[in-house]
Order: structure tokens, then sequence, then C-alpha cells
């Protein structure tokens, strides 16, 4: 990297903390901190971090910068991760069953990547410190997760009610587009086609390109839900889930047969009964022929 690289590269990492100081004070401004608090704990983390590692970078001791700042990536793949659960959560507010489903899904995903990351951190060469190569897969398993969100989200905010002027889509747009062309420029690096200098600019201003997307959703006035255009179809979903939780009585044969038996003796019980309480000699009521003890009684 040339000094005029070089300098640019520092002024676009000391833009971004500014930025999201920016944003985080308008979240707090507008209350929006209280339905996004990890969002907005993932950007306090982030002024905190720069406000961490930068000195330790310009004494250009490496070793002094190399734990905390593979330990300040790895919190933000978590945070990263975290943020998207709470965006999951704000889309499928109305849809409870849908909502519970999809928090139990994330709590697995979370422990893959975790554990893809511990395999692949001890499986690989010693080239890289193990820390660098977890922390390494943890992020992009978390982009990976960012562009598909992103994605469901164009796809399926119709379906789902969901605005794209919402502060939740806003979101989920800048993280996506931050994910889409880091994991581009991650493959053409592994082919030789982007130099790791270049690779780094081009992050950094998709990265503040990101923010001013957060900045801009967060300045916007907040928008509502709209109304889904196959509600139904969203309905029968969250039906669906909720029949899988809470099962109906099965349509069987043997319930069938239990019922049909116990009516039977219901019925026999109830019409002995009131055999037992006819007077014998009753009009209308004649004494039954097949009964020893009622002629016996006739007799006498």
């Amino acid at each position: 990297m040339n000094l005029h690289s070089h300098t640019v590269f520092l002024y676009l990492w000391c833009a971004q903390p500014i930025l999201q100081s920016v944003v985080a004070a308008v979240l707090w401004r507008r209350k929006l901190h209280k339905q996004f608090p990890v969002f907005f704990l993932f950007l306090l983390v982030q002024v905190a971090n720069f406000v961490v590692i930068f000195p330790l970078w310009r004494t250009g001791n490496y070793g002094l910068y190399f734990g905390p700042f593979w330990l300040g990536e790895a919190v933000n793949a978590v945070l990263g991760f975290k943020v998207i659960h709470e965006i999951f959560l704000d889309v499928f507010r109305p849809y409870h069953t849908l909502k519970d489903l999809g928090t139990l899904l994330f709590k697995w995903a979370g422990v893959v990547m975790l554990l893809v990351s511990v395999v692949v951190a001890f499986s690989n060469s010693f080239d890289q410190s193990p820390l660098v190569h977890a922390v390494t897969t943890l992020q992009r398993s978390v982009r990976i997760v960012q562009l598909g969100l992103i994605l469901f989200m164009l796809l399926f905010s119709s379906f789902l009610g969901v605005s794209r002027k919402q502060v939740s889509f806003g979101i989920s747009l800048g993280f996506g587009l931050f994910a889409g062309v880091e994991l581009m420029l991650m493959a053409l690096n592994s082919g030789g086609f982007v130099r790791p200098g270049n690779l780094n600019l081009i992050n950094m201003v998709t990265y503040l390109l990101a923010i001013l997307v957060w900045l801009g959703y967060s300045l916007s006035r907040k928008a509502v839900r709209v109304g889904a255009i196959n509600h139904l179809q969203t309905q029968r979903w969250e039906q669906g889930l909720a029949d899988l939780q809470q099962p109906v009585p099965s349509d069987s044969l043997i319930p069938m047969f239990e019922g049909m038996v116990e009516r039977a003796f219901s019925r026999s019980s109830n019409l002995e009964s009131a055999e037992g309480h006819i007077p014998l000699n009753s009009p209308g009521y004649p004494p039954r022929a097949n009964s020893a003890a009622a002629g016996s009684k006739t007799r006498s």
C-alpha cells in the first residue's frame, strides 16, 4: 500500500467511529435503542473497539496489537449474529409461533458456527494462529447469514407485511450490502484478482456506505407495517406450526372404537337402571316372559 492509499485508509478508518456515534445518538434520541438494543450495543462496541485498537496500531507493535484486534473481531462477529436474530424477531413479531421456531433455529445455527470455527482453527496448517482461523471462519459464516437475511427480506417482505421503509429493513440492508461485497472480495482475493491493499480499501468504503444506510433509516420517519399480500398463507404457516406444537386429537380407529364401546356401556347401564325403577303391573308395561324373577313375583 503506497502513501496515498495509506492516508485514504486512515481517513476512512477514522470516519467509521464518528458516523457510528452519530447513528447511535440518533437511535437514542428517537428511542429506537429500546427496539433494537443489540444493534445499539453493536455500534457502541465498534466505537470502543476503535478507541482501543487505533492507538495500539499506531505504535507499530504488532504483538501488542494482535490480541485486542482479533478479540474485537470475534466480539463483532457474535454481536453481528445477534443483530440478525433481533431483526428476525422484529419481522416476525405478529407471528409468535414462527418467532419461537426462528429463535430455536438461530440458537442451533450459532452452536454449529462455533463448532465449525473451532474445527477449522485446529485442522488447518499452523502458518497462522488458530485464533485467526477461528475468527475468520466465524466472520465468513456470519456474513453468509447476513447476506441471506437481506435476500429473505427482499423476497418475503410482502408476504410478512414488512415495509421497506422500516428501520429493521434498513439495518439488514446495510449488513447485507457489506456482507455481499466482502464475500465477493474474499473470492476474488483467493483467485489472485484483488490485492490485499485494494481489498481493505473497498471494504472500508463499503462499510461506510452501510453506516450511511443505517443513518438514513434512523433519521427517516418510522414506517408502520403494511398489509401482507398473502396474509392467509402466512396465517396458515403460523397455524400449521401451532398444530405441530399442540397436536389435535387423532382421528385413528382405536379412539373411535373406544368411544363406541363407552357409549354402548353407558346406554346399557342407563336402560338397566330405568328397568329397575319401572312397576311390573303398571299399564303399558307387561311382565317380561324371559325373567324368572319377574314371573315368580307375579304368581305370588
